[in-house]
């Protein structure tokens, strides 16, 4: 290995999504052309290893290219309305149940690999598939009958649940059933957007062929609440592929899933660096703003712990133990990115002199740079004035620079409150910075 300590660090930056996500369920789609692209095989590893790490995973697949290609085989002329949907005759329905079937039998064969020195070695995966979908017809639109096109009526939640509570992934196939026995074809997204909402699922992962989204100023878009990413869409500034994604995020994190993403699979183990990493390589769409600056709570002692421990043993900050952090607790603030904390300070009112003391200013170093520290500055500001303080200081030994560029200015161990004066530690002589709000 050429460098341990990189690997070391990085397994530990992941470790907070692996505990995290343990018992969580993902639902990953991904279409035909990932397929066709040889993809799969690489896939199944990377799923493979969610699995291992105790994710349960639900794997959705398309198959409009290979559709495509057992039409032309046939040579029948592919129809669709005006709105882009397929008309599913008796020659089409006949071809998506063949195209799901090989695709089906691709999919099992990846998650059997199994060679020594592969990803897979000693993995014993399961992976169940069948008549989970309940559909019925979309019948007339547009004065078009699309006969076998049909929409999902009902996911089999229970027993799929039962399957994943079991050790198995589960497999489904854009092919829904009627109570009349009627097979009809499906989109890949309808699929995994009901499949999500039903299994109340903590992802929705389109590993998708269309490149990053970008928008109407070729800007990368990363993170979006829905309503951000509604405007978007009604922009129409993303090419028809990406819009139709996009749309069925959207419809899933209104109705339910807190997080949905579309990665490109042209990156390789997009869908491991999307996971467990902090900006990952796709698109996120939530129903709220993602990442919260908020007050702390109990629940945050521990994760406050870990981000300030590191400065504590280098001298930067004075060390705290645990019971005075649950103590203190309601002056914390942290900045929460999906469920692990990168951020945090502390607000220490002296309401007489209306002035506070921010303490504990600490960012994750993996995401320093970028501007988490003035996210929660500037929010401490703001907790400070709702609190009727008119000053904020700090003490530090290693950082004014950084609080001389935001407008904290040099002063005294005379200019602080005078409770804060008879604490004043002479040994660590820290620089005194205040800032007037």
């Amino acid at each position: 290995m050429e460098n341990p300590t990189e690997f070391v660090q990085w397994l530990r930056s992941v470790a907070p999504y692996i505990h995290a996500y343990r018992g969580k369920t993902f639902v990953i789609a991904f279409p035909g052309e990932l397929v066709m692209a040889g993809a799969l095989p690489v896939l199944a590893q990377d799923l493979s290893l969610l699995h291992a790490l105790g994710i349960k995973v639900v794997i959705v697949h398309g198959s409009r290219p290979q559709v495509e290609e057992q039409l032309a085989l046939r040579n029948v002329e592919a129809r669709f309305t005006t709105n882009g949907l397929r008309i599913t005759d008796a020659a089409a329905i006949e071809c998506a149940k063949e195209a799901a079937g090989e695709i089906r039998l691709d999919i099992e064969a990846a998650f059997s690999q199994g060679l020594p020195n592969t990803p897979m070695a000693h993995a014993a995966i399961r992976i169940i598939s069948g008549n989970f979908v309940t559909a019925r017809p979309l019948g007339v639109i547009d004065g078009a009958d699309l006969k076998w096109t049909g929409v999902v009526r009902k996911i089999a939640y229970e027993t799929i649940h039962a399957i994943l509570n079991a050790g198995s992934l589960v497999l489904l196939s854009p092919l829904g059933f009627s109570p009349t026995g009627e097979a009809f074809n499906l989109t890949m997204e309808d699929v995994a957007v009901s499949a999500a909402v039903s299994l109340r699922a903590e992802k929705l992962i389109f590993i998708s062929e269309t490149p990053l989204m970008k928008d109407a100023g070729d800007t990368e878009i990363r993170e979006l609440s829905s309503h951000q990413a509604q405007a978007v869409l009604d922009s129409g500034c993303l090419p028809q592929d990406s819009a139709f994604y996009l749309q069925h995020a959207i419809k899933s994190c209104n109705a339910g899933v807190p997080r949905a993403h579309i990665v490109p699979f042209s990156e390789d183990g997009s869908a491991l660096l999307e996971v467990f990493t902090h900006d990952g390589v796709g698109t996120m769409i939530t129903y709220e703003n993602l990442e919260s600056l908020r007050e702390a709570t109990i629940e945050d002692v521990g994760g406050i712990l870990k981000l300030i421990e590191p400065l504590e043993a280098d001298g930067t900050l004075v060390k705290r133990g645990r019971e005075l952090i649950e103590r203190e607790i309601h002056y914390f603030s942290v900045i929460d990115h999906d469920g692990v904390l990168f951020g945090c300070a502390a607000l220490y009112p002296f309401p007489d002199e209306k002035m506070g003391e921010m303490a504990c200013l600490t960012v994750n170093p993996d995401v320093q740079g970028q501007g988490d520290g003035e996210k929660i500055l500037k929010h401490m500001e703001a907790r400070a004035r709702a609190a009727g303080l008119t000053k904020l200081f700090v003490l530090t030994t290693r950082t004014s620079h950084w609080f001389l560029r935001r407008g904290f200015v040099n002063a005294t161990v005379d200019d602080l409150p005078k409770n804060r004066q008879h604490m004043y530690n002479w040994q660590r002589k820290s620089l005194v910075l205040i800032k007037q709000l």
